[in-house]
């Protein structure tokens, strides 16, 4: 069944539509415990093998936990080092050495962008035991709240608020990530027989609204507004994500806008208005995390996909997508495959879906159902730039200067100048290099004519049969993946 599977999907390249800007994402997490005391060399040594996986696979960004429960994976003045990446909170790696920036680097030297993952509220998840001295629970016990073996910064106290910019803000000052992006967890999940214990601030805050969730809905709302635009201030090219769980409202609940589902809900049980954040414009890009499978009788990825692409259109969509479970279940229409086929005409047939990430970076690496082959060889297998922003930056920079082909010890080599930019919105960050064969129609809307995207002013050939000509053109991108006109040159081997 595998083999004819592989073989059908094979023949399929060749129809497939390629997007020429697409967001191919995967999250690497560590409250998993992936690093945990593992040491400096070996977690260096999982995370390049996952990269180069990810970049071979055609993966343009990268989602990495640096924040599970107030704590670091890069040294913070504010907050201690994580017990999930040296086994022991407030203990400092060794041999010592800074993941987020390690990150940043290997991220941008593989072309992909690094995209910043916190957890805004969890102060304590449920396995630490030991906290350290400088622990937000230590310093500000009364601005913390338990619930189900967790520990929660209340949402309801607005010094907490801006205790989580001053993190964001530290983390964008320091390090030049491409992405800031927060998931799912705001206000807890709801377990029976647990109340959240947040009736004093309600007294003392939510005097305004008729009822608690009224209150506590908008105190994540002041929060979403007030980090986006702390990261605006900041840097305004840091893209704003949020992952929100993947039913905003069920029908029954909501029957003008619920989706036909069955599960818990972003608006009424974690108090998340996840659909104003979009059309308000304070999330830069929103990626519901969609995990379930077609035909899921409480939660139909088909479903829910649809509703998405229905509703929360005002910004870039990206769905989240759980690898292991699309491999496990077979597509309803056809016995013979898994569901990443399925899937993925769905995508493509969502018209204001831009782009998918993985949940999660480890699963996807170690091929199951042949699911990263099917991206290296023909979902991804053609580069892909990031989708635009227009409400961040609409102005394309200026196109290269001075193509011109050199040999370098044999081999031939595409070398350009810059061209000038006097602010972050209009000089070249990145550059763009695409090939067309003599006669072509020089088409820049051809994803497949995309040879390599990189950020230095230098590109190599690959050899070509003898005494073949072909053009090459070369654009420029800048922070928002504005691309400019291109320079070309023809080039005869």
């Amino acid at each position: 069944m595998l083999i004819s599977f592989l073989w059908l999907s094979a023949l399929s390249v060749f129809a497939q539509v390629h997007s020429k800007r697409e967001f191919r994402g995967a999250w690497i997490q560590c409250v998993n415990g992936q690093f945990q005391g593992i040491g400096t060399t070996k977690m260096q040594q999982t995370l390049v093998s996952q990269l180069d996986e990810l970049q071979r696979m055609g993966a343009n960004a990268i989602i990495f936990q640096v924040r599970a429960e107030c704590d670091a994976l890069y040294p913070s003045k504010y907050e201690p080092w994580s017990k999930f990446l040296t086994g022991r909170q407030g203990v400092a790696p060794s041999p010592y050495w800074d993941p987020l920036q390690w990150m940043v680097d290997e991220c941008h030297k593989r072309g992909m962008e690094l995209h910043a993952w916190i957890n805004p509220y969890r102060a304590k998840t449920k396995t630490t035991k030991e906290l350290a001295a400088n622990h937000v629970i230590n310093q500000m016990p009364n601005r913390v709240f338990a619930y189900d073996g967790l520990s929660i910064l209340n949402p309801g106290i607005p010094e907490n608020r801006d205790y989580i910019y001053k993190v964001v803000e530290d983390i964008l000052m320091r390090y030049d990530v491409d992405g800031l992006h927060i998931d799912d967890y705001f206000y807890p999940y709801p377990v029976a027989g647990e109340r959240i214990p947040d009736q004093q601030e309600f007294i003392r805050y939510g005097a305004a609204f008729g009822n608690i969730a009224d209150w506590r809905r908008e105190n994540v709302n002041q929060f979403i507004k007030g980090l986006s635009e702390t990261i605006h201030r900041v840097k305004p090219w840091v893209k704003f994500g949020v992952s929100p769980f993947g039913i905003y409202r069920n029908q029954r609940t909501a029957p003008n806008i619920g989706s036909k589902t069955n599960g818990l809900q972003n608006y009424d049980d974690l108090y998340a208005d996840v659909l104003k954040w979009v059309n308000n414009g304070w999330v830069d890009y929103c990626v519901p995390q969609i995990y379930w499978e077609i035909g899921h009788k409480t939660a139909d990825y088909k479903e829910l996909i649809q509703w998405w692409d229905r509703y929360a259109g005002n910004r870039p969509l990206y769905i989240g997508e759980d690898v292991l479970r699309t491999v496990k279940a077979v597509d309803p229409n056809n016995p013979r495959s898994h569901q990443q086929p399925a899937k993925r005409r769905l995508n493509e047939a969502s018209k204001n879906v831009q782009g998918t990430v993985l949940w999660y970076a480890a699963s996807v690496v170690e091929n199951p159902g042949n699911y990263a082959t099917m991206l290296r060889r023909n979902y991804w297998r053609y580069p892909a730039l990031q989708p635009q922003m227009s409400f961040i930056d609409n102005e394309p920079p200026r196109k290269p200067k001075k193509l011109k082909l050199k040999e370098i010890d044999g081999q031939l080599y595409l070398v350009w100048k810059a061209p000038k930019g006097t602010d972050w919105n209009d000089y070249a960050y990145k550059y763009v290099v695409y090939k067309f064969e003599k006669g072509e129609t020089i088409d820049l809307e051809n994803a497949t004519k995309i040879v390599g995207m990189t950020r230095e002013t230098i590109f190599k050939l690959v050899s070509q049969e003898t005494g073949k000509q072909y053009t090459y053109v070369v654009t420029a991108l800048d922070r928002m993946s504005n691309e400019s006109a291109g320079k070309k040159k023809k080039v005869k081997f």
